[in-house]
């Protein structure tokens, strides 16, 4: 991973070509961070969900080319944006491969993690990317791939410290929190930033990072 000063030169770049000035401002858990998956038919509808094939395509819409997916390459993760569904369902048949290589047992090892990735822009900013949509107020940012992948980066590079700080975590119970903390982690199984459905709460804009692991 390349350093945190040269993501953000490379950020700094895109928003002079013409990026929105786009920022992670934090990242939060909460009780809806964590569903155990119980057995493979489940983690295969986890997994259309997340990649919007299947029973979940009419959810695959303009936006989806915002999304950042995991992908293998060998056993290395790459981290990509996708264009079609062919794409994502290779994605799909590459993590499921996967999967059955660790051997799930179904019975507490596997869990999906949902992680609010919160951002945040200047109200001058804000207003100028404004406008309405089927009769509702809305946004719409302007955003290159490269930047994309730099708010990717600055999303896990947040996940990963919050393992080793010292956060609230109400309402989660031990085997959640040794999640957050990694201490339970042996494999991340699938991970994918959505940003084609990007959520507001009390005024501020997030999106899901979602993580699928097999614990230990």
């Amino acid at each position: 991973m390349e350093p945190m000063r040269d993501i953000n030169r490379v950020m700094e770049r895109e928003i002079a070509k013409g990026s929105s000035p786009l920022k992670l401002d934090h990242i939060e858990f909460g009780d809806y961070s964590y569903q155990e998956i119980t057995s493979e038919k489940k983690l295969e509808d986890v997994l259309f969900y997340l990649l919007r094939i299947r029973d979940f395509r009419q959810y695959a819409g303009k936006t989806i080319l915002n999304n950042v997916y995991m992908d293998l390459r060998g056993r290395k993760p790459v981290f990509k944006r996708t264009r079609t569904a062919i794409e994502r369902n290779n994605i799909f048949a590459t993590i499921k491969r996967y999967a059955k290589k660790l051997m799930p047992q179904y019975n507490g090892d596997v869990y999906l993690e949902t992680v609010r990735c919160y951002f945040d822009m200047s109200q001058e900013n804000l207003e100028k990317y404004r406008y309405t949509y089927q009769g509702n107020e809305t946004y719409a940012f302007v955003l290159s791939d490269k930047y994309i992948m730099a708010l990717y980066t600055h999303c896990l590079v947040a996940r990963k410290v919050a393992a080793f700080e010292n956060i609230e975590l109400n309402g989660l119970s031990k085997v959640e929190i040794s999640m957050v903390k990694l201490k339970s982690v042996r494999e991340v199984l699938f991970q994918v930033l959505l940003l084609d459905d990007v959520k507001f709460d009390d005024g501020k804009m997030y999106a899901e990072l979602c993580t699928i692991y097999l614990n230990a």
